[in-house]
């Protein structure tokens, strides 16, 4: 998980100015696991294809990395580490990998945008993280289903989009 930089925070500290948010806190991420899939994924955000994520229970072990919740903030950042947005989690669900759903796979904006085609590729990256991490893969893993709503910079938020 990429961590907070000089960068990050003059990011959060604009958002924060401008939302009057000047008590809150936020992550930083990186989707994917490589620099060019971190910035693919964060162009799909920036242009509001990506509304949704999920990750494996298990990433979520540490007091530094906590389980998502309604409500945290997160910074997106792409493969060079550069700010592109923050979003705003709105739902999570915790639940095996197989059971997701056409409408999430919608959501999560990536490739054919159907529930075969995201279970096939999320079987396949969760697959490389089980090689490098020396877990078993299978389809029942425990999941992080996670929605969001993108609240900068202004011209990429969801309300203020026309």
């Amino acid at each position: 998980m990429p961590q907070k930089s000089d960068q990050t925070e003059e990011f959060w500290r604009a958002f924060a100015r401008h939302s009057g948010l000047a008590d809150a806190d936020y992550v930083v991420v990186a989707f994917g696991d490589s620099p060019r899939m971190a910035t693919e994924l964060a162009a799909l955000v920036m242009h509001g294809t990506k509304r949704a994520t999920a990750s494996l229970v298990r990433d979520f072990s540490s007091p530094q990395n906590p389980l998502p919740r309604v409500g945290d903030f997160v910074v997106v950042v792409d493969g060079n580490g550069r700010p592109q947005c923050i979003y705003r989690t709105t739902e999570i669900a915790f639940k095996p990998l197989n059971a997701v759903d056409e409408h999430f796979a919608w959501d999560e904006g990536e490739g054919e945008r159907t529930r075969d085609w995201w279970l096939a590729a999320h079987r396949r990256y969760f697959g490389r993280q089980a090689a490098r991490g020396g877990f078993v893969m299978h389809d029942e893993i425990e999941t992080v289903f996670e929605r969001f709503e993108v609240v900068w910079p202004p011209s990429a938020a969801d309300r203020d989009r026309s």
